[in-house]
């Protein structure tokens, strides 16, 4: 089934005034769209996702906040414990995307000295944990090399039926290792689909992308370059970021968008070369965008997480596309 999700603004410390007003907006159009939920990120600068969750769940009646969740913040029984109070409290579900932070100097600020293979190591630890507490009701005995727990009964108790959804993001082998681990949706940023013809996706993963599409193709490359003109100190702060992420997905990406620039067949990586977001963009006119989404359906991918939204008008057309690609193809595939 087709799960589409926005993502929230990234709200960070130094908020300007109304920080909320925008994700108030993006909110109401995810919603009036029909989306499942929003991405909420979370990093050493930005608000507490959770604050920004609870902000989503009051100006929405269904929507699902997914929060991006790193061990480095939080112990797994905080997590499990704010899931179910949700769920007890509100009736409503919260997602969670598992991630172990791709900025060294994050994790430094942090004081977390943990290789690639141990981050990871800790993350499907956190996430069957979280799993655990967020499913039954039984005392948890966990014996583990990060967490340990003997005998702890959830309290609040889960609710049924409103188990969080669960996704891990990365594209290396430990990520792989992780999301087979847990049973969870691997999400990730997608290459150029002829970069998959060897590759086979787990089914039911998720992509990250943005996409401008309009009934014609040059009206939708205007909008794209006025929103993503050329901005050269844009792609200095991106060739220094390069030089300190620690991410296998964003050094793959960054060698892609730093090899070429123009788009190919509609997949443009100028945006993210310019550092302007952190996901590639697909362009064109309506069969176009919806002909190249389907190469990633029939990939496996089936949740489509989409870039912060400019306009209601720019969202719409966006999940139109996602739904004409969908529509070819379940008629392909019944």
């Amino acid at each position: 089934m087709l799960a589409i999700y926005t993502s929230a603004p990234w709200l960070m410390g130094e908020a300007r005034e109304e920080p909320f007003r925008h994700l108030d907006e993006i909110t109401a159009w995810t919603e009036e769209l029909g989306c499942v939920g929003m991405l909420i990120f979370s990093d050493n600068t930005s608000f507490d996702p959770w604050i920004v969750a609870g902000r989503i769940l009051t100006k929405s009646r269904d929507l699902v906040p997914l929060i991006a969740m790193n061990p480095v913040y939080q112990h797994p029984v905080s997590v499990a414990k704010s899931i179910n109070s949700i769920a007890a409290g509100s009736g409503r579900r919260i997602g969670l995307n598992l991630v172990t932070g791709g900025f060294s100097r994050h994790l430094r600020e942090m004081g977390c000295n943990l290789d690639h293979r141990q981050r990871y190591d800790r993350l499907a630890e956190f996430g069957a944990v979280i799993s655990e507490l967020t499913s039954a009701e039984r005392p948890l005995k966990y014996a583990g090399e990060y967490y340990q727990l003997n005998g702890l009964r959830p309290a609040p108790p889960p609710v049924a039926g409103l188990e969080p959804r669960i996704f891990v993001s990365g594209t290396s082998d430990d990520c792989i290792r992780v999301q087979k681990e847990l049973g969870a949706t691997r999400l990730s940023y997608p290459r150029e689909p002829q970069e998959y013809a060897e590759e086979s996706l787990p089914a039911d993963s998720g992509f990250r992308l943005g996409i401008i599409a309009r009934e014609d193709s040059s009206t939708a490359w205007r909008l794209a370059h006025e929103r993503f003109p050329v901005d050269r100190l844009g792609e200095e702060f991106h060739d220094l970021a390069y030089e300190l992420v620690e991410s296998h997905w964003h050094r793959r990406l960054s060698e892609d968008a730093m090899k070429v620039s123009a788009a190919i067949g509609g997949y443009w990586m100028y945006p993210f070369r310019a550092y302007k977001t952190f996901c590639p963009y697909i362009i064109g006119d309506y069969a176009e965008t919806a002909n190249l989404l389907l190469q990633y359906m029939k990939l496996g991918a089936s949740t489509f997480i989409l870039d912060e939204a400019s306009s209601k008008d720019d969202l719409f057309h966006s999940v139109q596309v996602l739904r004409m690609a969908w529509s070819k193809y379940t008629e392909n595939h019944s």
